[in-house]
This record gives C-alpha cells, sequence and structure tokens, in this order.
C-alpha cells in the first residue's frame, strides 16, 4: 500500500497525478482507465481542498493499493462530515444551459468507478473507491 499525506490547498493536484502516474506506471490498462481514476480522484480532492476546511489548514491522505485485479483508492481527511453517496445527483440539462461550473465531481467519480463508498471513522471522512482491472493489469 502506497500513501500520499496532502495539504488543502490547490496546488497539491499536481502531486496526486504525479503519484497516481507512479504507482500506476507499468501496469498495462488502457489511457481511458488511467484517465477515469486519474479525474475520479482529483475531483473528489478538489472538493476536500475546497470544502472539508473552511477554517482553514488541513489535511488528507490517499492510499492506493491492489488485491488481485481490483485497484482500491482510500482517501481520508479530518474536515467536517460530509457524506457524497447522499449528495443528490447534479441536473445535467441545468449545468449545460447554465454552463455553470462545480457539482458535477462526486458524480463523476461515482460513475466512473466500479465501487464508491462513504464512512465516517473517528472523526475522518474515509472514501474508498474501487476500479476492476484485467489480471494481466496488476501482474505486468
Amino acid at each position: 500500500m502506497n500513501s500520499l499525506t496532502l495539504s488543502n490547498h490547490i496546488s497539491e493536484i499536481d502531486r496526486i497525478r504525479e503519484f497516481l502516474q507512479e504507482n500506476l506506471e507499468g501496469k498495462s490498462f488502457s489511457e481511458e482507465i488511467f484517465y477515469w481514476i486519474e479525474l475520479s480522484l482529483v475531483e473528489i480532492c478538489i472538493n476536500i481542498i475546497r470544502y472539508a476546511y473552511p477554517d482553514g489548514e488541513g489535511t488528507f491522505t490517499l492510499k492506493i493499493w491492489g488485491v488481485e485485479n481490483i485497484l482500491y483508492f482510500e482517501i481520508r481527511d479530518e474536515g467536517i462530515p460530509f457524506d457524497p453517496t447522499l449528495a443528490d445527483p447534479p441536473d445535467l440539462d441545468e449545468i449545460i444551459k447554465t454552463r455553470r461550473k462545480g457539482g458535477f465531481g462526486i458524480y463523476l467519480a461515482r460513475k466512473l468507478m466500479d465501487s464508491f463508498e462513504y464512512r465516517r471513522d473517528k472523526k475522518q471522512n474515509v472514501i474508498l473507491m474501487s476500479k476492476k482491472l484485467s489480471m494481466k493489469s496488476l501482474h505486468s
């Protein structure tokens, strides 16, 4: 299991991308799958950066590991409690009509990943996502 601790600053997004590239490099899955994983993680992390710590500084941790043909991604923060699984899906027609930004990241992550779970654990928000890959992908 590989782990990265980040601060709640938007500049950390580059570190997330680098961490993913380092940990998923050499795995033989499509660029499309990598993009879905990257997009899902970045969107969730941006929400943490923007909203988890309204009173100031905070940190969060991203962990990656694989079991057989499944990659797991866990994100933990000690910010305000927020269960993204309870968020209403966005009104896509409204977003398109108004060209409004925001409200789409959680929806994307839930659609692009194979599983998306939330729990509150000892004052921490914990999001666990997974993506199933071919057996070849993890043992290359």
